[in-house]
């Protein structure tokens, strides 16, 4: 399954002040290049170690990225800065068609018991490596639907360590998701470039897999594509923020990707795209709340695999969930007319996205600035614009960006 993406010029998100600010926090939480290199290596060497023992040889049809990984979204895990979590499914051959889900989770778990990481833990649908520069990898096994769409496919499903009834092969195709995204959040050039600057500047590297396994991602060829995942990004950060301290099931990260491809369009501001695609979930949320009926969003590809089967539990979590993103609507908004002076718009900030991303993404601003900016004052023109770089890259000459005079839209602060 092809789609092909068309380019659009887009815009750079460093170029407007409140935009900077939120594309900075993005580019605090995104997956940093040395971790991607070490992502694409580690992806391969688990499907050769799999290939290399008793139980797995000749029995690996597909190894391929599914979830965040798969659409270059990936970010920190939940409550913290410097995890991530990398999904890969292991679509498997024949020998495993006729066991039960436990059994195939305990084979897998077995056959990577001596994998050479930290830990290696059994979990209810997939088996989770964990590396000591904190990356989780986690392997689903899958089999496939033959006959059906490409690589329609069921997972496991099995808490253990006995049998149980709930026990079950769940529907799913998160490469066919993957390929929907894609085809919803078209390549943006400016948002491209204005990336690709962020993390390498003027070097540029390329990172190619084995032919034979599907490429992890190159994220444009590294970060994001589009405005669009810049904003996924951020609202995923946005909720693992607010669910730092909830223990149970939180909106999963599969459903807010799907709503962000649905409320897409190119060549939007982010602060626009952001807010659109949150006035998309709480809208989808009230008309199911209205009902009675809990949030119900399937994959556009394949209807029986289904995104909020766990969550929500009950109508009270989604409408929880609808006033968070309430929340983070009227910020924005707030700051767009220039109504948050600078202190309270960092302290607004924090609260949303986390101490410490803000405070690094305010001071890398301060330093591309060049300017002392010190405890929220601010540089400005003669004609009272407030001044950032003309490009993220350059830091020795500043352009100016309409402003408000005395209007605080996102320049960097200092602690």
């Amino acid at each position: 399954m092809t789609m092909t993406v068309s380019a659009y010029r887009g815009k750079n998100p460093f170029e407007d002040p409140l935009d900077r600010i939120l594309a900075e926090i993005a580019f605090s939480v995104q997956l940093p290049p040395s971790l991607h290199a070490k992502a694409c290596q580690r992806y391969k060497a688990v499907r050769e170690y799999l290939e290399d023992t008793t139980a797995f040889q000749d029995q690996i049809e597909h190894f391929y990225a599914q979830g965040s990984m798969a659409i270059d979204a990936t970010i920190s895990t939940r409550g913290t800065d410097d995890e991530y979590d990398i999904d890969i499914v292991a679509q498997l051959g024949g020998r495993y068609r006729h066991m039960t889900p436990l059994v195939i989770l305990q084979a897998l778990a077995a056959a990577l018991r001596d994998y050479p990481v930290q830990k290696v833990v059994r979990q209810s649908r997939c088996v989770t490596l964990f590396y000591a520069d904190n990356m989780h990898l986690d392997v689903t096994p899958a089999l496939r639907d033959y006959g059906t769409t490409d690589r329609q496919s069921e997972i496991t499903h099995a808490k253990g360590p006995l049998p149980s009834n709930d026990d079950s092969m769940v529907p799913m195709n998160a490469y066919g998701h993957a390929e929907w995204y894609r085809a919803r959040t078209p390549n943006e050039d400016r948002v491209i470039e204005a990336f690709k600057d962020r993390w390498f500047g003027d070097h540029r590297t390329s990172i190619r897999a084995d032919a034979e396994v599907d490429e992890v991602p190159d994220q444009t060829q590294f970060v994001v594509k589009n405005m669009a995942t810049v904003a996924l990004q951020l609202l995923k950060r946005y909720r693992n923020v607010r669910y730092a301290n909830h223990s149970g099931r939180i909106p999963p990260s599969v459903m807010l990707s799907y709503f962000a491809g649905a409320a897409a369009l190119p060549d939007m501001k982010l602060s626009d795209i952001l807010v659109r695609i949150c006035r998309w979930i709480i809208g989808e949320i009230e008309r199911a709340s209205i009902n009675r009926q809990k949030l119900h969003v399937v994959n556009p590809t394949y209807s029986a695999d289904v995104f909020t089967d766990r969550w929500p539990e009950n109508l009270d979590q989604q409408n929880q969930f609808a006033r968070y993103l309430h929340d983070l609507v009227a910020g924005i908004e707030r700051a767009k007319r220039g109504e948050l002076d600078p202190v309270r718009l960092r302290d607004w900030l924090r609260e949303m996205f986390g101490d410490r991303v803000v405070t690094r993404a305010a001071d890398r601003m301060a330093d591309a600035t060049g300017a002392a900016i010190i405890a929220g004052s601010q540089v400005y023109s003669k004609k009272g614009s407030i001044l950032l770089p003309a490009t993220a890259t350059i830091v020795t000459s500043a352009a100016p960006v309409a402003a408000k005079p005395h209007t605080f839209f996102g320049d960097p602060v200092d602690e």
